[in-house]
This record gives C-alpha cells, sequence and structure tokens, in this order.
C-alpha cells in the first residue's frame, strides 16, 4: 500500500424532485433547511453558509459538478462516492448521476453507495411518517443489479483489483443477505463484467463480519453515532442537563457532544476485521431536526486533519491488498448536517486545506 486514494461522500439533494417537493414543500432541496437554521444556544454557528464561491447551487445546471471536480481535485482528492437510492427499481436523486454518465464529464473518478433505507420525515432512517419505503425482492435485486452494470461500464469508475466498487449503508437490512450477494455477484458473470467488490458500512453492523456472507471489504463508516449516550433520545433527561451544564450550555432537551471527545469514542472501537477508515468532517443536523437534532461541536480543521491522520496511521496496519486503499471522507457536501468539506464563510477553504496537507504527507516514511 504505497499510495491512498481519498474519496469524498457527495450527496445529490440539491435539486427538487417529485417525493421531496410533496413532503416539505415545492422546491425542497438541501437548502431549504440550511438557509432557515438558527442557533439554539450561546456560541451555536447557525446557519451554515456557503463561500462566496460556490454560493446556494443548484445540481440541475451540470457546471456546477465540473466546479466541484476541480475544486475536489485540486485539494487532492481521487474521487467521489455518490448516494445512490434505489426503491423497487425506481431511483431518486438521479440527475447528478445521469447527467454525468450522459455527457462524461465532469472527467473524475467515483463510485456509488446505496443509501438502503427507508425515507421518513425523521431523517434518521425510522420508518415512521414514511416518504419512500425500502423494499426488497429477488426479481428486483436482478434488475438493481443490470442497471448497475451499465454504470461498472463507465470508465471513471473507481475500481480494486478491476472489479467496480460498490458501497452498501444498511447490509443488514436486506433479507437472505448470502443469496443477495450471490445474485449481485453470479449477474455480473453471466454477463461478462467483472464481479463487484463489494463493501459493507458497518454504521449498522456492531461487530459482526459482513465477508461471512460474501462481502468483500468493510468501511468503518462515521460518524459512528451509536456509541453516544442517549443518541436517539429526544424527551428531556437529567443526563442531558448535566452534560450540557459541563459545556456552559442550560438545557436538558439538547443533545450536545464535543468532537474530539466523540471522535475518540469512536476510534476507541476495535473491529474483529480489517476495515477501509472513514472521517467525518463536522456534525450538527439542527437544520432538519431542531432541537432533536445532533450537535457536534468544537470541531476545527486541525482537529479534522489530527484525527484523518490517526485513521491513516491505523490503515496502514491492516492486512490489505496494494489497491485495497479507500480512505473515505465524509462528506463533500451534506450542508444540512453540518458535514461538509465545501468552503463557507465561517473558514473559507481551511477544511480542504488540512485535507491537502495530510493526502500530501507521505504514507511510508523512508
Amino acid at each position: 500500500m504505497k499510495k491512498l486514494r481519498f474519496i469524498s461522500i457527495y450527496l445529490p439533494q440539491f435539486h427538487p424532485i417529485p417525493e421531496n417537493d410533496q413532503a416539505w414543500g415545492t422546491g425542497f432541496t438541501e437548502w431549504t433547511n440550511v438557509k432557515k437554521s438558527r442557533p439554539l444556544f450561546r456560541g451555536h454557528h447557525q446557519p451554515n453558509k456557503p463561500h462566496e464561491s460556490i454560493g446556494y447551487y443548484d445540481l440541475r445546471d451540470p457546471e456546477v459538478m465540473g466546479m466541484q471536480a476541480e475544486l475536489a481535485k485540486s485539494f487532492g482528492l481521487h474521487g467521489f462516492a455518490f448516494y445512490h437510492y434505489w426503491f423497487n427499481g425506481k431511483r431518486l436523486l438521479e440527475l447528478p448521476v445521469n447527467n454525468m454518465l450522459k455527457t462524461g464529464k465532469p472527467d473524475f473518478p467515483f463510485y456509488l453507495i446505496w443509501a438502503n433505507e427507508t425515507w421518513s420525515r425523521r431523517w434518521l432512517g425510522e420508518e415512521k411518517e414514511i416518504i419512500v419505503k425500502q423494499t426488497y425482492s429477488e426479481p428486483d435485486n436482478i434488475h438493481h443489479m443490470h442497471w448497475l452494470m451499465t454504470v461498472f461500464s463507465d470508465p471513471r469508475y473507481i475500481r480494486i483489483n478491476n472489479r467496480p466498487v460498490f458501497v452498501i449503508y444498511r447490509p443488514f437490512d436486506i433479507p437472505k443477505l448470502e443469496k443477495f450477494v450471490e445474485i449481485f455477484k453470479s449477474e455480473c458473470s453471466k454477463n461478462n463484467v467483472n464481479e463487484p467488490y463489494l463493501i459493507a458500512s458497518n454504521s449498522n453492523t456492531g461487530m459482526e463480519d459482513p465477508r461471512k456472507f460474501g462481502f468483500d471489504g468493510i468501511l468503518n463508516f462515521e460518524p459512528q453515532l451509536g456509541v453516544l449516550p442517549y443518541i436517539l433520545e429526544d424527551k428531556r433527561l437529567l443526563a442531558k442537563f448535566v452534560n450540557n451544564l459541563s459545556q456552559g450550555i442550560i438545557s436538558n432537551k439538547l443533545k450536545i457532544y464535543n468532537y474530539s471527545t466523540a471522535k475518540e469514542q469512536m476510534g476507541s472501537r476495535e473491529f474483529p476485521y480489517p476495515c477501509f477508515p472513514c472521517s467525518f468532517v463536522n456534525w450538527d443536523n439542527s437544520p432538519r431536526r431542531n432541537n432533536n437534532g445532533i450537535i457536534i461541536k468544537n470541531s476545527t480543521p486541525q482537529l479534522f486533519a489530527k484525527y484523518l491522520q490517526a485513521s491513516i496511521e491505523k490503515f496502514k496496519t491492516m492486512d490489505l491488498c496494494e489497491e485495497e486503499n479507500l480512505v473515505m471522507i465524509n462528506a463533500w457536501n451534506e450542508w444540512a448536517e453540518g458535514n461538509y468539506l465545501e468552503p463557507d464563510e465561517r473558514w473559507g477553504y481551511s477544511y480542504l486545506e488540512a485535507m491537502r496537507d495530510v493526502i500530501k504527507k507521505p504514507l511510508i516514511n523512508e
């Protein structure tokens, strides 16, 4: 492993679609929640505003992705990992990838992450107030793979040992998982397409090793919010009051955590399998969930770089082949979760610069 490929997760929800119009109001995009956000306590930095160089962009304009790719490339990123939404043969938020496939632009490597969870109005993958339900069936699995094969053929598509990379966000939600993996791989073989290199995200898998179901790799997804106390508890708690008071905030409702503390807790987990590292930039989804949001404060470019470097050092110790060299950064543009590399009014290009400094460091000291 002499060279790493840094990939940033890309959210395509910056253009309106009928499903979001119906659920949230006409013209809804990621910017809708970002713009209306307000501070919930003293020192809470909201709303986050994009730097004037990018503005509140609209992905219906294909030039936007070209600008983003050039920016990402100039700071050392190898490619984007696009969230992919497939619901029983129907794709959502598909316009940016469709434009890429149709035009061949931008000339920037990519792969897909299947965000296979039900869409609901609670923004946490819970099946409450459902917008679009995630379902599974063997015929749809075959249909899905046949569509994916057309994408895998794109010369920009990222591969490991000539096998197209495909990540599944919630692998254990899939019924008969081993059969599902077998179908995905066998359909490619039947059509003279290289089997996909399937990566399971461990965001919802715990310690169970997905490789026993046929996966080729595991992504150590961040943030691992489940390690934080009362993370899914929206009601008022004494424990919240005590934790918040220690940070100078008087509230028994808000869920507020410190970035360094959260990163240490997430990084302390030892999994019984090798995995691709993933580092999150920041987290504050109060633009989506208001008082029920999860707020991780005190992230800085320097701290982000520190923990990104630490994840790489840990990765170097794992028994993986030369092309199993993917390092994920979450995320490029999750603005309503406060989790983005893109430049903003507060930090400018500092997070990108901090990432570039880490990328430039030699992997093997000579």
